[in-house]
């Protein structure tokens, strides 16, 4: 089992929708611990990615997610632009030239995206971040790659993954971006990026595997 080109359009379509959908909830989560921002911010710049999908989806996988990337770092503002837009174009450089690709395609994707957040962002896994999600995740799918596990359930161990690591971020102390300046008191509350991170891997799943 393969995702083709059109799978990621599809991928790319559904999560703009489910943060459409959560843009509330991911401002109020926002709203406790940083600028109050998040969920708007995601939204106006998935919007644009999705004007710009008709054009993109004529493109092979690598371009079409490197065009994503591109137009989330110019239009979303704070830390998600380039963060997010950094994520889509390493995942992008890493698929190039593709129209397919199946779940060790997809661990060598996600890990070069993972990485460039990483790099970005100066954040480890326990600094209350994106990173608390898309590492377990991205280290999920590798391990699905490697025990020879079909797409479906590599997908499923990584959504799993990656909401145990949001989870996980509830009782932490922030070490990055503006939650840290909340010290002690960013404890107790869910990060908004690993949030949203977990709903990215969530759509991949129930879109490439419906």
């Amino acid at each position: 089992m393969t995702v083709q080109r059109k799978d990621v359009v599809a991928w790319i379509e559904a999560f703009a929708d489910v943060i459409h959908a959560q843009k509330d909830e991911l401002t109020r989560l926002d709203s406790d611990i940083g600028d109050g921002d998040h969920g708007a911010n995601l939204d106006r710049g998935f919007t644009a990615v999705r004007a710009k999908l008709p054009e993109l989806a004529e493109k092979d996988i690598g371009a079409l997610l490197k065009g994503v990337g591109m137009t989330l770092v110019s239009t979303v503002g704070g830390a998600s632009g380039p963060l997010y837009g950094t994520l889509f174009l390493q995942m992008g450089s890493a698929l190039a030239g593709r129209q397919e690709f199946d779940l060790a395609a997809w661990s060598a994707a996600l890990q070069a995206g993972v990485d460039g957040v990483i790099l970005r962002g100066k954040a480890s896994p326990g600094d209350k971040t994106m990173i608390d999600t898309l590492a377990p995740a991205v280290q999920a799918v590798r391990d699905a790659a490697a025990q020879g596990c079909d797409l479906a359930e590599g997908l499923r161990r990584a959504t799993a993954a990656g909401e145990a690591g949001m989870q996980s971020t509830i009782p932490l102390v922030a070490r990055k971006g503006r939650a840290s300046y909340l010290g002690e008191r960013s404890a107790g509350h869910q990060d908004p990026g690993a949030t949203s991170s977990h709903l990215l891997l969530a759509a991949a799943q129930a879109t490439w595997t419906r």
